[in-house]
């Protein structure tokens, strides 16, 4: 059914291939870019992804002026703030961000920052609150998860009150993405389980929310596929490389489709999981995702029962709510094979969440912006009973 009214928006330049990387100089210099400052973290250093990086710039007459490698599992305020006047000191005029969700925030905070002319990024948080252009951005994806290369959204830890902070803007899509096999082959199989269960989750919710429209559908439809045919691959054999740019694409395509059709309460928990007990945000995504689906079966059964043929299941007659109750046995099934193989944990108890957080997380999840486009309302007390129901 077509909504009376939607919009769909990605201007987002996309390079995927084996060896996309390299183009990277090419597209600094028609973005008039000549002074790159490489966003990144010291595992990507680490595992030797920098080089490429590098080597990329090594026979062009662009540079990298600077490479900041000090970007934290969750980005952070504070840290962002430095990174701001870190660019300025350094007389950058373009980020490359290379790495997971956090670099890439980190580097698209840094940039409202600079671009606003303020001191603190405090200031801005919210939906289209930014209105100045934004340096050019190329990113760079590490991981194949959180589809931020893709996103008009950023996600800020707040230190002082221990919470992820939103910012949402058109203008915070990156130029470029670049999708190239290399950079994702050194994550760890637990690590590729949980931020492949982060895409699929993203293309979830973006097919079940309450503004998902047809354009999207696609997007999210195209990536559900993907993540079933390529995420159990590339966490038995990270050195599959049609698998890994198979779950890179798939990441991508579902940040594309939840930047428009936006995201609920799985994401809602998933947010405060992190804030309040620093819960990696695709493993908290990966636990939470089949409770939320059946928690919204009584508001979408339909789109959550088509949801079982993208996911593998055979297509048989029976009642749409039983359809759709497959399609939350299918996304466990996924996890408890992504389970046996990577050690990926199925419950809130197993990821390090105590059973004495449930309430502040419950508390945190029904004040996320999130919970907006859920297609059924969350109070506090269902938070903390489906919350129950995955501890």
């Amino acid at each position: 059914m077509i909504p009376h009214y939607y919009q769909h928006f990605c201007p987002v330049k996309i390079l995927s291939g084996h060896n996309a990387v390299s183009n990277i100089p090419f597209e600094l210099d028609i973005l008039g870019c000549k002074r790159a400052m490489i966003v990144t973290d010291k595992g990507v250093v680490g595992a030797g992804l920098i080089n490429i990086v590098r080597e990329a710039f090594s026979d062009s007459d662009r540079e990298i002026g600077y490479i900041f490698d000090e970007t934290p599992p969750d980005s952070s305020n504070r840290l962002v703030n430095k990174l701001a006047k870190l660019f300025e000191k350094q007389k950058c005029d373009c980020f490359v961000a290379v790495g997971g969700g956090s670099a890439l925030d980190t580097a698209k905070g840094a940039n409202i920052v600079i671009s606003e002319g303020t001191d603190d990024i405090l200031k801005l948080q919210g939906n289209e609150i930014i209105k100045a252009d934004l340096f050019p951005m190329i990113a760079v994806p590490t991981t194949a998860g959180t589809g931020s290369e893709a996103t008009k959204v950023a996600v800020i830890y707040n230190e002082e009150k221990n919470t992820k902070m939103a910012f949402v803007s058109d203008r915070l899509y990156p130029r470029v993405a670049v999708l190239d096999s290399r950079m994702t082959m050194t994550v760890p199989p637990r690590l590729t389980a949980a931020t492949g269960m982060d895409a699929l989750t993203h293309a979830v919710e973006a097919y079940t929310c309450l503004q998902k429209n047809p354009i999207d559908d696609i997007f999210a439809r195209a990536a559900i596929e993907l993540v079933r045919k390529y995420l159990v691959r590339a966490t038995e054999n990270g050195r599959d490389e049609e698998a890994r740019l198979g779950m890179a694409n798939a990441s991508l395509f579902a940040g594309i489709a939840f930047s428009n059709s936006m995201v609920g309460m799985v994401h809602a928990l998933a947010h405060a999981c992190g804030g309040v007990c620093h819960v990696p945000h695709g493993l908290a995504n990966a636990i939470l995702l089949p409770h939320g689906l059946e928690y919204n079966i009584a508001s979408v059964p339909q789109y959550i029962a088509e949801l079982s043929g993208m996911l593998g299941g055979s297509i048989e007659y029976m009642e749409v709510r039983d359809q759709a109750m497959v399609t939350v046995s299918l996304v466990k099934n996924l996890l408890s094979r992504l389970n046996r193989i990577s050690g990926i944990p199925m419950r809130l108890r197993d990821a390090g969440v105590s059973e004495d957080k449930l309430p502040a997380i419950a508390r945190g999840a029904v004040n996320d912006g999130a919970l907006a486009f859920n297609p059924a309302e969350v109070s506090y007390e269902e938070a903390l009973e489906v919350l129950k129901q995955a501890f």
